[in-house]
């Protein structure tokens, strides 16, 4: 498994809106390709500090190169947010504690 992760800067009072446009955006069909290819997605938040992440998993590095690409030409949501850094890894370990 492989993960894209891209960092972001934005105003404190801004995340509520930036997350509503994610949400909106992943469930829309200008996304369709890019849901093919991603196993999992998650957006982090440091509200306090004017911090984000996203993350993108996919199955194969190929499938992730393909996303970074897309993600890439996207059109940034609103609100003056910048991006700040990305970073591809492999997963090489990855544990989750039952419930």
């Amino acid at each position: 498994m492989y993960v894209r992760i891209a960092q972001f800067e934005a105003p404190a009072d801004d995340w509520d809106e930036r997350i509503a446009e994610v949400r909106r955006r992943m469930q829309g069909d200008e996304n369709a390709e890019m849901r093919k290819l991603v196993t999992r997605s998650m957006m982090l938040v440091d509200r306090e500090n004017g911090r984000g992440a996203g993350l993108f998993f996919c199955d194969t590095e190929d499938d992730l190169r393909k996303v970074d690409e897309l993600l890439n030409n996207a059109t940034p949501p609103p609100g003056g947010g910048q991006r700040t850094s990305v970073q591809m890894y492999e997963v090489a370990v990855d544990t989750e504690n039952p419930t």
